[in-house]
């Protein structure tokens, strides 16, 4: 025989030959070779029971010092212990006994949770939850602010979501959630090989910029609204280029962009989106086309060169005629004029050199006099 204590915050078991025979409480007892007890602080869970938890909890008295939690297959309960979380209770049976633990009293309290729907219940704190323990539970989707959420619940659109952060559930319900940025973007129609009405062909690269403003007409009822907005840019190059031979697309290419935002501005609101600026980036000649132009512009340059010189020209002899006119009218005019080239020729002699066949003074004289 044999002496067990049971404290104040303890709970025991005494079971004879395996069969339970009653609860002990505070006190002492006296245990026969025959029997077993077993002992259990309170306010913690029912571990490796002696028997299974369905027949214990057959016991009336058991049954009393027990707080059972049953916990479906689709559920989870979160356990908060005086208040404050404590465990995530999965599916099965759960069972903790009641009373005051050997630090304090134990009050537990349990949220549950419906994994089978997609909504979390608003007294499941989220905010203290997650990022852990609730992570492996929880679905989430961040809108950033200059975003647009588009919501699909089971590929069917359920609501647009504005910037934010969304929770649900994990489970076999399939959500989805499709963003669109709200901010101006730009679309590059680049390296379009397009014929001229002559036949010139040419590489045109064209940009428009756009802002989506109608989430549901972008995403919901268009899909890839981008790429159709690139066809319908497309086909209005070639509509206006098409039209027009190369000499006269590169005298009116100024007219390209406005044209080409008239013309695809229905499309864009069909598709939620609104233009904002456009322009012609490039215009690239194949190699000999490109050949031929530079030829015909250097002969262009040099007919202008040429007429420009033969104006000079024209200018610069009648202003020689003009003046010979003048002088033949007057010998004063004539004696400056033929000074002023005796001082250009003096200029440009560094030393002169006088014959001494007569007097120095007549030779000036017939140097300098007439």
């Amino acid at each position: 025989m044999k002496t067990v204590r049971i404290q104040a915050h303890q709970i025991g078991l005494l079971f004879k030959h395996e069969g339970f025979q009653r609860v002990l409480t505070q006190g002492k007892y006296w245990v026969w070779p025959t029997e077993t007890a077993y002992v259990y602080n309170r306010g913690e869970q029912l571990q490796n029971p002696p028997l299974d938890l369905a027949v214990m909890l057959d016991q009336p008295e058991v049954a009393a010092q027990l707080d059972v939690v049953d916990v479906q297959d689709n559920e989870i309960a979160l356990q908060y212990e005086n208040g404050l979380y404590k465990t995530i209770l999965r599916k099965g049976r759960y069972a903790f006994w009641k009373g005051r633990s050997a630090d304090a009293v134990r009050q537990y309290t349990y949220v549950r949770a419906d994994l089978n729907q997609l909504t979390i219940p608003a007294d499941v704190d989220l905010a203290s939850l997650m990022p852990a323990p609730l992570g492996p539970y929880v679905r989430t989707f961040a809108v950033e602010a200059h975003e647009r959420g588009v919501l699909f619940i089971d590929w069917a659109f359920d609501r647009v979501l504005q910037p934010g952060t969304y929770q649900w559930w994990k489970n076999n319900t399939l959500v989805h959630v499709l963003k669109v940025d709200m901010r101006q973007q730009q679309l590059e129609v680049a390296g379009q090989e397009i014929l001229t009405k002559d036949k010139a062909s040419l590489r045109v690269s064209f940009f428009v910029q756009y802002q989506v403003r109608d989430v549901m007409k972008a995403v919901v009822n268009n899909k890839d609204f981008d790429k159709q907005l690139y066809v319908a840019v497309q086909l209005a190059l070639r509509e206006y280029i098409g039209t027009l031979t190369l000499d006269e697309l590169l005298e009116r290419k100024g007219e390209l962009a406005p044209f080409v935002l008239n013309a695809t501005a229905t499309k864009a609101a069909q598709l939620g989106v609104e233009l904002g600026d456009g322009g012609l980036r490039d215009v690239i000649l194949p190699g000999d086309m490109r050949d031929i132009m530079n030829q015909v512009l250097m002969a262009e340059k040099r007919a202008q060169a040429n007429s420009i010189m033969r104006r000079e020209e024209t200018a610069s002899t009648r202003s020689l005629l003009n003046t010979a006119k003048l002088m033949e009218d007057n010998a004063m005019l004539w004696k400056l004029k033929e000074m002023e080239y005796v001082e250009k020729i003096a200029d440009k002699i560094s030393t002169i050199s006088v014959s001494n066949n007569g007097p120095m003074v007549d030779q000036l004289k017939q140097l300098f006099v007439r």
